[in-house]
């Protein structure tokens, strides 16, 4: 990921504006606020900075099967934490407008989702439901749930690029902070998590109908905590969380 250094238009005496100008000279990343702006403009116009630079580097490297790594439903009161893992096939176009799922709407999401499934290498899902989270808590549930996703796949990944963590394996991987707004098999591995655990919480919604989950998915919405000092909680509620007992 790039940063570059904005310099705002402020009065300055003479000895100051020639001491900037100095040091834009010494320092070439530091782009003037019209040149930064524009780029940025140009970035937003792409739609998003997903890319496969860290898919590449790996490559080059002689890694063959490179999985991205990502989970949803980490912050939810209700519902599995689920992860996926995905291996993008490096010959097939990535689906047009593939982003953090969390920046794309639900038709958007399913659409490429749908995508993904029919042309990747390889992906999986690994769930661990409420009741395993509230015995060994959210952090290790979602460590056992990228774990279960990587061990589902048809062939071991031979590297990972992970949103955010570092697994206790031997497999070589990355983690990369906001992964999945930058890495194109982190992103791919966002939707398809998040795609399958909405559809799971909307059947969920089917067997205990007084929380809306089909609309909130478990997320802790002003509906949601209402329906909760209503009705109380149902199997599907992590009980150590706040705000559910």
């Amino acid at each position: 990921m790039r940063y570059f250094f904005v310099y705002r238009k402020e009065p300055q005496s003479e000895d100051a504006k020639n001491r900037r100008a100095k040091s834009t000279r010494l320092h070439p990343r530091f782009v003037p606020l019209p040149i930064c702006e524009a780029m940025t403009r140009k970035k937003l116009a792409a739609g998003s900075l997903i890319n496969l630079d860290f898919e590449t580097e790996a490559w080059q490297q002689g890694f063959r099967r490179v999985a991205g790594v990502d989970e949803v439903g980490r912050g939810a009161l209700a519902g599995a934490v689920v992860a996926a893992a995905c291996i993008l096939n490096p010959d097939t176009p990535l689906p047009e407008g593939l982003n953090d799922s969390k920046q794309l709407s639900r038709a958007a999401r399913e659409r490429i989702n749908a995508e993904l499934i029919s042309t990747v290498t390889a992906y999986s899902v690994g769930v661990v439901e409420a009741d395993e989270i509230d015995r060994i808590n959210i952090l290790q549930a979602t460590y056992q749930a990228m774990l279960s996703a990587l061990k589902q796949l048809d062939a071991p990944a031979d590297y990972l690029l992970i949103d955010a963590v570092k697994l206790n394996i031997k497999t070589p991987q990355k983690s990369i902070i906001g992964g999945d707004a930058v890495s194109a098999s982190i992103a791919a591995a966002s939707v398809i998590a998040k795609v399958y655990r909405d559809n799971l919480m909307r059947e969920y919604d089917l067997v205990y109908p007084n929380y809306g989950f089909a609309s909130h998915v478990g997320y802790g919405t002003r509906a949601h905590l209402a329906a909760l000092r209503e009705h109380g909680a149902c199997p599907l509620h992590r009980r150590s969380f706040r705000g559910v007992l």
